[in-house]
């Protein structure tokens, strides 16, 4: 049984040395696509930025093929998420429909030198008030369409957010903090007296109003719109009211009289139009008034108005920059050349006899293997390259005087947690046994055969 053993290890060794057969694992899969994890920490840009107490954090997902034909887009798709308990923030009172704009910064270098700028908005908003939190956009996309053949290099850079407001207006009440936040609403100087729970039929906003008889006595409030309006009740009683706009008297207003400079009867109709401003200039205001004399002065609220384009003012933006060292990756593009063509380094087969100096290769030595484009982790530098189409041998095949043979691209290991995924399919463990065992029993036969053969010839008998 041993001898048998020998004889079958001894055939297969040589046969497969004399046939040069080398066994090689599977192909790996094609290049999956990237899926970069990277953190942002976003900042005000301006002081009514929608970033209002500390910065926001942010997790993000950038997906993108690594391994495209000529002609296919380079499509990123960017998702965000809030990465804590942080929020973008309301920077203001506004009515239902102000939406978060966020643009990204995709750097492209080697064959193409660029930047990508993928887009996205959120959802439309429901009214707002100072400091609600903000819907994150879910994701923004940019195709960028591939004309040639070559390598790209990927880097994410900054994120931009910008909130636009919605067209229409808002009511700021002078209640209490159930209707506005904490100094985010009208503020009263000394003299003013809150009126509550007053009957629905006088109109007035949430059923109360402010009363003063103090001269001088003032009330502002600071808005972020277009135009603003003074609201309270007509009465017969009302003294005149001065109206200033960012520190500027623009108007004196008397509800004891019409617009005809008849007195009016009326006791208390509120919710009254008192005064209109004129359009201003997108941005923070302050509308103040101050009664004008000692008789009855009143305030119900005011109506903050917004006339501005769907798109972002960049008055709300933020900027988001990354919260950990940039990563890259290199996409390569292959040609439509045909099925032969996969985009890596052709390069001349080796030659069975090694050379004899090894001192200085020649140029077609050092280019036998393709450029394995090294991975630095350390520098965030993940290289993904597409796989080969089929396996080496020591016999190049022929197409041709002037066939060349494919090399397998080398593929760049796994990262480690938090890095780049490459898309390198996990080793097989799968070897062409079959092939391995008709080699080693033809081997062995051949073997057996020639021992009998010299047997006979020495007159012996073999068993």
């Amino acid at each position: 049984m041993n001898r048998w053993r020998k004889a079958l290890i001894a055939a297969s060794v040589g046969s497969v040395a004399a046939l040069g057969v080398a066994v090689l694992p599977g192909v790996p899969a094609a290049a999956a696509p990237a899926d970069l994890v990277v953190e942002y920490d976003c900042t005000p840009s301006t002081p009514n930025s929608i970033v209002r107490n500390g910065p926001v954090r942010l997790t993000t997902n950038l997906t993108f093929a690594t391994d495209l034909v000529v002609g296919d887009p380079l499509n990123f798709t960017w998702k965000l998420h809030y990465a804590d308990d942080s929020r973008l923030q309301s920077p203001g009172y506004f009515p239902a429909g102000g939406q978060v704009h966020a643009t990204g910064n995709v750097q492209l270098l080697s064959s193409w030198q660029g930047l990508l700028q993928p887009k996205g908005s959120a959802d439309p908003e429901g009214p707002l008030r100072p400091d609600d939190h903000l819907k994150l956009p879910e994701t923004m996309n940019d195709p960028g369409l591939t004309n040639k053949p070559g390598t790209i290099t990927v880097t994410p850079k900054d994120i931009e957010l910008d909130f636009t407001p919605p067209d229409g207006s808002v009511i700021v009440n002078d209640g209490n903090d159930a209707d506005n936040p904490s100094d985010m609403g009208i503020v009263y100087g000394p003299g003013w007296t809150s009126v509550d729970d007053r009957p629905t039929s006088e109109h007035h906003v949430h059923e109360d109003l402010h009363e003063t008889t103090q001269i001088n006595a003032y009330a502002e409030l600071k808005f972020i719109g277009t135009g603003v309006e003074y609201i309270g009740p007509y009465d017969k009683d009302a003294g005149p009211v001065d109206i200033y706009i960012d520190g500027r008297k623009r108007a004196t207003v008397d509800p004891s009289r019409a617009g005809n400079d008849v007195p009016r009867n009326d006791d208390l109709n509120g919710g009254q139009t008192l005064w209109t401003s004129a359009p201003l200039k997108y941005g923070e205001h302050t509308i103040r008034i101050e009664n004008a004399s000692t008789k009855s002065a009143w305030l119900d609220a005011f109506r903050v108005t917004t006339n501005t384009a769907k798109t972002p003012t960049g008055y709300h933006s933020a900027i988001c920059k990354l919260a950990s060292s940039p990563v890259s990756v290199v996409v390569t593009v292959r040609d439509k050349t045909g099925p032969t063509d996969t985009g890596t380094p052709t390069v001349t087969p080796p030659t069975e006899t090694p050379p004899t100096d090894t001192s200085s290769p020649s140029p077609s030595a050092t280019n036998t293997t393709p450029n394995n484009h090294s991975t630095d982790i350390g520098l965030g530098h993940v290289v993904v390259m597409p796989a080969a189409t089929g396996t080496s041998t020591s016999t190049p095949k022929t197409t041709g005087p002037t066939a060349t043979k494919y090399y397998k691209a080398p593929q760049v290991a796994r990262t480690p947690k938090g890095g780049v995924d490459t898309g390198e399919a996990p080793e097989r463990e799968d070897r062409p046994y079959g092939l391995m065992a008709a080699l080693v029993m033809g081997g062995a036969g051949g073997g057996l055969l020639l021992r009998r053969r010299r047997a006979a010839h020495a007159g012996g008998v073999h068993r």
